[in-house]
């Protein structure tokens, strides 16, 4: 989709030369970012050489590509094109396989792009009337129910293959997330309006009745939760006390917990609310991070793991700043690796300050949440701009980002405190924001096919694609926009916890 990226690119350009980015004072050849802390005494993360999130939660995977797929033609303003439909597969980082199906049909997926687990309203599926019919579509169809004589016979078809059933899967999935998608996203990053949904088809007569099938049978059912994760990522508290609590929310029966190296040679404990040390937890088991008596203000992280199943209806989207690519819906997981992390940030006296951040799409941006249980006012800089946030209150700074737009959000505060914030906001299908018209869908080798992997090459003008000069734009306009645009801050006293 060479074009759209194209057209994507020129209106940022012509976005920053507006509102002056290009004096922002970032260099638009500048590497790209990576989450991580910087030196000083909070800077204790251990994050490793590389560049993981600090907010770790759940499966983070590699996308291998295409496994099961047939054909599909989709029509895009009149335009026919033919494409491939089916089923993904990702290698799990640490162990096991995930199987999933694409939300959006005309964003291109890239083997090897970086996914991590997440939840609907940070998603394509955030604001989606069909959302819960997604859910029930990968519930009831193929890889989950794997008998395909039972599902043929549903679908009123002879016989389905597993290629044939992918795809009448896949167009399922596509025809309900665009035709439930919102077209109110701010900044339009794709396009500037609201679209007809494309209309797509399995070529295979048994994938169409599947896919009919399916669409005719739908119901809704809730988002599942997570396979592992904490309800907060990061917390602070003063020397010696016992802080917290976080709590675990999994989907396996027990999962490991124990502190970060640094954290167990700075003399910090994982415990319960009793002081008693805790190794293993639960689903909604809560814990505490028990603080040295140190003069030193400090920091350091617990980390809990487990084997597990990914539960099927979650969503994978891109992961970091350069995750740009078709969101995923889990159809079929294996035992597999997942992990979870949250940091804890200390001090005898003066501010002490925790941040995370969390993707808001009915805000159009990314919300920074800012906790000082110190006792001395914190000064917190979001890009460029400064808010306050006093002793023994809480507050929230929005970032506003375009709908598709990478961004890269440092964070810094007194003692050496930094952190950076880094991805891609990613609320809505391309066809919900007029991302794809006939002019701009070419029938060349660059064509929509490219939503199904197979094979087909991103052309070099597609902001999805690894290096290049238009990326390092894109990161260098998102930086700018911090520099010169607006920030909302909403602050809590402490009591409203």
């Amino acid at each position: 989709m060479t074009s759209v990226g194209a057209r994507t690119a020129h209106r940022l350009m012509a976005a920053a030369v507006a509102t002056g980015l290009s004096a922002a004072g970032v260099a638009a050849g500048a590497p790209p970012a990576a989450a991580h802390p910087a030196a000083g005494p909070y800077a204790a993360q251990d994050v490793p050489a590389g560049g993981q999130p600090e907010q770790r939660n759940g499966a983070t995977a590699t996308l291998n590509g295409l496994t099961t797929a047939d054909e599909a033609v989709i029509t895009v303003d009149g335009e026919r094109q033919e494409i491939k439909a089916g089923l993904f597969e990702m290698a799990v980082d640490g162990g096991g396989t995930l199987q999933t199906y694409g939300i959006d049909a005309l964003n291109p997926v890239r083997e090897q792009s970086r996914y991590a687990e997440g939840e609907w309203k940070t998603s394509p599926l955030w604001g989606n009337r069909n959302a819960g019919r997604i859910r029930w579509v990968v519930d009831h169809s193929y890889p989950h129910r794997n008998d395909l004589q039972a599902l043929a016979k549903a679908a009123g078809a002879k016989r389905l293959t597993p290629q044939a059933a992918a795809a009448g899967t896949q167009v399922a999935i596509w025809r309900f997330a665009e035709k439930g998608a919102r077209g109110d996203v701010g900044g339009g990053g794709r396009g500037a309006a609201p679209q007809e949904p494309p209309s797509i088809t399995p070529t295979d007569p048994a994938a169409r009745k599947l896919a009919g099938y399916l669409v005719k049978r739908a119901r809704s059912m809730a988002e599942p939760g997570p396979s592992l994760a904490f309800d907060r990522a990061e917390v602070s508290g003063k020397s010696g006390s016992r802080t917290g609590p976080v709590a675990v929310r999994t989907s396996a029966s027990t999962v490991s917990v124990a502190p970060s190296p640094r954290a167990a040679s700075a003399g910090v404990r994982i415990v319960d609310k009793r002081g008693e040390p805790v190794e293993s937890a639960r689903n909604g088991t809560k814990v505490y991070f028990e603080l040295p008596k140190s003069a030193e203000p400090g920091a350091a992280s617990l980390t809990a793991q487990a084997a597990a199943k990914v539960p099927v209806g979650r969503v994978l989207t891109g992961a970091g700043e350069r995750g740009r690519g078709q969101a995923q819906i889990l159809a079929g997981s294996s035992q597999a690796t997942v992990s979870a992390t949250a940091s804890v940030n200390w001090a005898e006296r003066d501010p002490v300050p925790a941040t995370t951040s969390r993707e808001n799409c009915a805000g159009h941006g990314v919300d920074i949440d800012v906790d000082n249980s110190g006792d001395a006012t914190f000064p917190l800089r979001v890009g460029k701009e400064r808010e306050e946030i006093a002793g023994g209150e809480r507050g929230t700074v929005t970032v506003p980002v375009e709908e598709d737009q990478p961004y890269r959000i440092p964070v810094r505060g007194p003692h050496g405190y930094a952190k950076t914030f880094s991805g891609v906001l990613d609320c809505t299908t391309s066809a919900a924001v007029g991302g794809v018209t006939r002019r701009s869908a070419p029938a060349t080798a660059e064509r929509p096919a490219t939503v199904g992997g197979g094979g087909a090459v991103v052309g070099e003008g597609d902001l999805a694609r690894t290096g290049g000069g238009e990326t390092r734009l894109f990161a260098a306009v998102a930086i700018g926009l911090l520099a010169v645009g607006f920030t909302t801050l909403r602050i809590v006293r402490r009591g409203g916890k």
